[in-house]
């Protein structure tokens, strides 16, 4: 399959960091294929790649990123690329393109300094999680890409000795911490869909033998809408909140997604999207987007060596990708 084949090319280039030499030379391989493939090649402020079908009144991309993680699998991102220039080729309709925006995986640069805007954007992309997989289900339909709240939490307490301050005294800034992320978790999961979690924990004075005096704990909270997000907000209350808007997917091209999933003999599961994408930066900005998920195996692990898809899997995406695409640019 031409798919994987690719994909390995990509994946023998290594770590391919945003903007690095890495990613470059993912760039020049992609650039290679979609000359390859007749596509008109053009490079934008950003650094993004677009490979376009000429002419064509109404302009319909797909696509997704080839930048890494450190230590990355080969399906995150690349698995968009390689998959939406099979799908324009099959087409070949005028006025289809496919896009690799550069440096998604630190903030989606690329599609946020974008100068062109598309009619509409489908992105295929791995789920990056067991959702798909526990409903044995090969494609998803993705809903919205969550929104979310980051900050901190602080907590004071009283330094003191170890050995001497007796248990019913203290004032543990710790055990306090350790409290407010147990919440952090319950909170959550009473929200249907969102997430919790506590990834850094800063301890002062940080002596062993020394009561904690002061912590403080990073918190990132996710929903799939303002609603949700607004009430985990409420129940987190975080210092000095940096807060990233929900994006809602097109109804329009979710209906698409559904109608080729279905057509398929697939069931149709439809389901937010926990982890952000270029899909979410191009909707907040008001292009119809919609995004279709393929099944990760291996308990949908993402970001490791050991995230998998299986091929009959991606044929089936590719095939609903395709006629979603077909639809769009009637």
């Amino acid at each position: 399959m031409r798919i994987l084949e690719r994909l390995e090319q990509l994946a023998a280039l290594g770590d391919r960091i945003g903007y690095s030499a890495g990613e470059d030379r993912a760039h020049e391989l992609a650039a290679g294929w979609f000359r390859e493939a007749g596509l008109d090649v053009e490079v934008d402020a950003a650094g993004n790649l677009i490979g376009r079908v000429p002419g064509g009144l109404r302009q319909v991309w797909t696509g997704s990123h080839l930048d890494t993680v450190p230590g990355a699998g080969r399906f995150d991102g690349t698995l968009g690329v390689v998959a939406g220039l099979e799908a324009v080729e099959r087409l070949g309709t005028p006025g289809l393109a496919v896009v690799v925006f550069r440096d998604e995986e630190r903030g989606c640069a690329g599609s946020r300094g974008c100068s062109a805007r598309p009619d509409a954007y489908v992105e295929l992309h791995i789920e990056q999680g067991p959702t798909l997989l526990r409903a044995d289900a090969p494609l998803g339909v993705v809903t919205a890409i969550v929104g979310y709240v980051r900050g901190t939490r602080t907590f004071d307490g009283t330094p003191g000795h170890a050995g001497t301050t007796p248990m019913d005294v203290r004032e543990d800034a710790l055990v306090a911490a350790a409290e407010f992320v147990l919440h952090a978790r319950e909170a959550a999961r009473g929200i249907e869909g969102a997430v919790a979690t506590v990834g850094q924990v800063s301890v002062e004075p940080g002596g062993t033998n020394v009561i904690p005096g002061r912590v403080v704990v990073s918190v990132d909270a996710r929903a799939p809408d303002a609603d949700r997000l607004d009430r985990l907000a409420r129940a987190l209350e975080v210092e000095e909140p940096v807060r990233t808007e929900p994006s809602p997917m097109s109804p329009e091209i979710r209906a698409a997604l559904r109608a080729e999933v279905a057509a398929l003999g697939l069931p149709v599961l439809e389901l937010p999207s926990g982890a952000g994408h270029d899909a979410g930066i191009l909707a907040s900005a008001g292009v119809p987007s919609g995004m279709l998920f393929v099944r990760s195996l291996n308990g949908g692990v993402s970001h490791h060596p050991a995230e998998l898809s299986a091929e009959e899997d991606i044929a089936l995406a590719l095939d609903a990708l395709t006629g979603t695409l077909g639809r769009l640019s009637a």
